[in-house]
């Protein structure tokens, strides 16, 4: 097991392995502040990182956008994720900054910025998103979900996503397609297309299976045979699959608790996340499922779900484990 906690210090906290960026020992750590004023000086760090690495995105997006070809977007491109991957990075750094969180990480020893992946967690609140980037960031690609096509029309991050090529979909209910089955297979083809871009360059698509946060109230609707997690849709890790074809063989399968309860936005932006447990699993998506079609081939379609449903048996599993192994208020 890899164990990854803070070591904090008069000089304030250093890190080992991947745990996060090392913060200079003479610059003044925020945790001695009552937890209010952390969380109001956290914010105006992240609208200050927001808008200073804005500087460089969008006059980057705006070459991207004037360039007439493929190839030619690809310089700026690469200069984008850049930006990204550096706008992560200093969100790091105030995370260190107003909290001593714990990180009890475990695998993913073998990942590589320059592999493509299919990335999958459970998701318990918004702050999984800055977990996941905080342990991956620079260890994998620029970690991209799939978007509703509405959200292109989002002001700001709208133009960043397009700019990052974070892939735009349009999905079609059952009851639509029945009605206009002439459009039976057209979200698929626009995927497709929209993923080209991926085909000569690493990318780690992400996707949360359970396609909404966890909450008792959504688990209990559901009937969820999962003590911790809501029912996997399988249709969405397909779609990726299908989609991006033999480019994505591997799977990062990521697990996260969190032994104090489920933390808000706020919590984080306050220090109050005083520890997080992340496992990683590394897995070949099997060999079968590729090159499939997940909503013309019923076959494909139970043999895929079944796949999804061990896994998340697994990770249902794993977070009973880790819940007995890092019970709450428990400083490890």
């Amino acid at each position: 097991q890899r164990t990854l906690p803070y070591a904090v210090n008069a000089s304030g906290p250093t890190t080992r392995g991947h745990a996060g960026p090392r913060l200079p020992t003479r610059f003044p750590m925020l945790h001695f502040l009552p937890p209010v004023v952390r969380g109001i000086l956290a914010s105006a760090l992240l609208g200050i990182n927001i808008a200073c690495w804005a500087l460089l995105l969008f006059p980057l997006t705006l070459v991207k956008l004037l360039l007439p070809s493929a190839r030619l977007r690809q310089a700026p491109g690469r200069a984008l994720v850049w930006v990204a991957e550096g706008w992560i990075s200093c969100n790091k750094f105030w995370m260190d900054l107003v909290q001593r969180t714990r990180w009890q990480v475990t695998g993913g020893d073998g990942l590589r910025s320059d592999a493509s992946y299919l990335v999958t967690s459970n998701h318990q609140s918004w702050v999984d998103i800055f977990v996941l980037q905080y342990q991956l960031n620079r260890r994998i690609p620029l970690m991209r979900f799939f978007l509703k096509k509405e959200l292109i029309f989002v002001p700001v991050m709208g133009l960043a996503w397009w700019a990052l090529d974070f892939p735009f979909m349009k999905r079609y209910s059952k009851a639509y397609l029945a009605r206009h089955p002439e459009k039976r297979g057209k979200d698929l083809e626009t995927t497709r297309r929209a993923c080209a871009k991926f085909r000569t360059i690493p990318v780690a698509i992400t996707n949360f299976l359970e396609g909404t946060r966890f909450t008792a109230a959504g688990h209990a609707a559901q009937q969820s045979p999962y003590r911790h997690l809501l029912k996997p849709r399988a249709g969405g890790i397909a779609f990726v699959i299908d989609a991006m074809g033999e480019q994505l063989k591997t799977l990062v399968n990521v697990t996260i608790h969190y032994p104090d309860g489920r933390p808000s936005f706020w919590d984080l932006l306050c220090g109050r996340v005083r520890q997080v447990v992340v496992r990683l699993e590394e897995m070949e998506i099997p060999a079968q499922f590729l090159g499939r079609n997940y909503e013309q081939d019923p076959h494909y379609r139970a043999q895929f779900q079944h796949w999804v449903n061990q896994l998340w048996e697994r990770k249902d599993a794993l977070l009973e484990q880790l819940q007995q192994q890092f019970p709450a208020g428990r400083r490890a």
